[in-house]
């Protein structure tokens, strides 16, 4: 098995929005690995207030879409279910009283909601964003709920790498790439192709958090490419770890 170069202290090109890479990093650092961040969406939050009207809980699969809840409503003593931990924990900073994680992706926390909620004790809330993976709420209401989606935020693609990126990618200074959605690693296959720098990630290894974020990085060149064991951000780093300890010293 290829393993990465030990040529330096090894560094990350994180690919997250600004706010997660940054707590991100902070999780790399802890284990040695320094990080570049380049967010490639840029996160808008959009003004409009939810109906909270029979609402029994809120529902978030992601730390933005908490965000961009906070900042539309003073709300927070409704139960928030969240797909994992790094939610969950963005839900609690924000001062909400009841939160529950469900470990994992959107189908774990439609189990995690069927097994807590009753369908007629009130709708659910499924603040997202503009652009939404899977079908959290068909999965619900196909158990008997009924959900409605709050369109909170939108995130936009960058239009380009930023000059930091191209360089370090195109001189071998980055050793791991990670990525987070399939929309993300898609965005990095145009904007690297389009940089010229595509060529260049054979000397990368990946770890993406599920096989749908991996899917579009089959476009180019990688020294390697591997998949968190679970759809989250401790497998992400666990994975990354199994990487690192495969370095020959």
């Amino acid at each position: 098995m290829v393993s990465i170069a030990p040529r330096r202290g090894l560094q990350a090109l994180v690919t997250r929005p600004r706010e997660e890479a940054e707590t991100l990093a902070a999780a790399l650092a802890a284990r040695g690995v320094a990080a570049l961040i380049e967010p490639l969406m840029e996160v808008h939050f959009l003004a409009a207030a939810p109906d909270l009207r029979g609402v029994q809980a809120i529902l978030c699969t992601s730390a933005n879409g908490v965000r961009a809840f906070a900042r539309a409503s003073g709300e927070r003593r409704l139960p928030l279910l969240a797909v994992g931990d790094v939610t969950a924990a963005r839900a609690q900073a924000e001062g909400f009283a009841a939160v529950a994680s469900a470990g994992g992706d959107a189908a774990d926390l439609a189990r995690l909601t069927a097994a807590r909620l009753d369908p007629g004790s009130g709708r659910l809330l499924h603040v997202c964003g503009s652009d939404v993976a899977g079908d959290l709420a068909g999965d619900l209401r196909a158990r008997g709920f009924a959900v409605e989606r709050a369109i909170l935020y939108a995130a936009r693609p960058v239009a380009a790498l930023s000059p930091a990126a191209v360089e370090a990618i195109g001189s071998g200074m980055i050793d791991v790439a990670l990525f987070f959605s399939p929309r993300t690693a898609a965005i990095f296959v145009r904007l690297a192709n389009g940089a010229g720098v595509g060529r260049y990630c054979a000397g990368i290894a990946t770890v993406s958090i599920s096989l749908a974020a991996d899917a579009p990085l089959a476009a180019l060149p990688w020294r390697e490419r591997r998949i968190a064991a679970r759809p989250d951000q401790p497998a992400l780093l666990d994975a990354l770890g199994r990487l690192v300890a495969e370095e020959p010293v």
